[in-house]
């Protein structure tokens, strides 16, 4: 099946390709053909962000790798991306990545200690299937392809993996999962996966991890059973917007949760 709005593959790719250079809206537009708010109205029903917002999130993901794989200080990082102020940048990044970009820089020894603590782990979090509770999101999640590993997922405000979700867990394999006590709001939710062994590279920058993301919310109203969620992990597409929030941040969150849990 085609999906709808096939030329916006062509624009996505031309982001890619200009991804440092100024992308206004109108420059975008005129790449598609379109008239700006045309553009701008299907560019939003086919990726579920702004053309403008996706560009930014791309050059933060630009701005991850940069941290990682060079030695360019944060400030020349910032610049290279766009942003000429450097506590403008560093706020950008902490708010939709969750750690600041010297933290980033300096968690890869943490993120491979954190996936090999969740190797180990007995005790997880566990959850029961719930029949018609409210303030409760559940459901069960499959893969398209084999799996074994750690799978991260959370309720986010915006359909793309950024901020700390406002509610979220890991689960440690396919089949069931809940997530209780989601006060009511519009959520769209998003998982992704880590398979034991990953490096800890592989998982800071996740651009080939297994993921899924609902383009649709999730309404979760007082007193009412919010749908059965049937959740399928899906090898990485052009059009998925980056993984901006630090998986390792996630995982040495829920490993501090299940600590203070246990010592209850």
């Amino acid at each position: 099946m085609t999906e709808r709005y096939a030329e916006i593959d062509g624009v996505i790719t031309y982001i890619h390709q200009y991804l440092y250079e100024p992308l206004l809206l109108s420059r975008l537009a005129d790449y598609a053909g379109y008239s700006p708010y045309h553009f701008a109205r299907i560019f939003k029903e086919r990726i579920g962000l702004s053309p403008l917002y996706y560009v930014s999130s791309l050059r933060l993901q630009k701005a991850k790798e940069l941290l990682l794989q060079t030695n360019l200080s944060v400030r020349d990082i910032g610049l290279e991306i766009g942003q000429q102020s450097l506590g403008t940048f560093t706020t950008r990044f902490s708010e939709r990545v969750g750690v600041t970009p010297s933290d980033f820089r300096n968690s890869k020894l943490q993120a491979d200690s954190h996936l090999h603590s969740l190797m180990k782990l007995e005790s997880w979090e566990r959850t029961y299937p719930i029949l018609n509770q409210a303030e409760t999101i559940q459901g069960t999640i499959r893969a398209e392809v084999p799996f074994e590993g750690v799978i991260l997922i959370g309720l986010f405000a915006k359909p793309i993996p950024e901020g700390m979700p406002l509610y979220g867990t890991l689960v440690s394999s396919l089949g069931y999962f809940g997530l209780t006590g989601v006060k009511p709001g519009t959520y769209y939710l998003m998982a992704t996966s880590v398979s034991w062994g990953t490096q800890a590279i592989d998982f800071l920058l996740p651009q080939r991890t297994l993921r899924t993301r609902s383009k649709e919310p999730i309404t979760v109203l007082p007193h009412t059973a919010v749908p059965y969620q049937q959740v399928m992990l899906y090898t990485p597409r052009e059009d998925d917007p980056p993984i901006l929030i630090s998986l390792s941040f996630l995982m040495n969150n829920f490993l501090q949760r299940v600590v203070q849990s246990s010592s209850r």
